[in-house]
């Protein structure tokens, strides 16, 4: 067998998924994001805070891994929950993220809940892609990406990527989304920054 210098020869494995409740058993990984963790990302920063004071702090999303080498020919898996709420009219997002190697796509499939994947790219283009369950949203290379809840469950998605994709988040804390989406007038809408 060639097996080459950069990439890692590993074993097989399995991992038990609670599909229901987004929940990988034994993760190695285990990442937890509060509304304080959220600071900067939402366009209401007071009703922010007053959740944060409010709530005691809640539960925003959560993501489980059990990582492979983080590594040209890989792949790296997840599962991420992302809690249903609004903070003041803006619903509950993930922070999002640029792959470190910008030429790299990711696969969402939504397993449960409804919501949106907002995507953008270095240059100000974006779109705003629906998720349900059973829909898969194709992340291509060079689009940043964020999943936001706009339904009364968590929004849970299997998601998968190249093993040394990475994940550059200072751009997005930086730039931000050039669109936003909120609940006004007993309806969902998507603004513009």
């Amino acid at each position: 067998m060639n097996i080459k210098d950069t990439t890692q020869f590993i074993q097989p494995f399995g991992v038990d998924i609670d599909l229901e409740n987004g929940i990988m058993h034994n993760p190695t990984n285990h990442l937890v994001r509060n509304a304080s963790d959220m600071l900067g990302y939402y366009e209401n920063e007071d009703a922010l805070q007053q959740l944060i004071e409010a709530e005691s702090n809640p539960l925003h999303y959560e993501v489980f891994e059990v990582p492979v080498p983080e590594e040209y020919g890989h792949l790296m898996y997840c599962i991420s929950t992302l809690q249903p709420g609004k903070v003041g009219d803006e619903y509950y997002m993930t922070k999002g993220h640029y792959h470190t190697i910008l030429e790299t796509g990711e696969i969402y499939l939504c397993l449960k809940g409804e919501g949106y994947m907002m995507m953008k790219t270095p240059d100000g283009e974006w779109k705003a892609e629906k998720m349900m369950k059973g829909r898969m949203v194709y992340v291509p290379p060079y689009w940043a990406h964020r999943s936001i809840n706009t339904g009364n469950v968590p929004l849970i998605s299997f998601c998968v990527y190249p093993g040394d994709a990475g994940h550059n988040y200072g751009d997005i804390s930086e730039e931000g989304f050039p669109a936003r989406i909120f609940y006004k007038d007993e309806k969902i809408v998507i603004e513009e920054a």
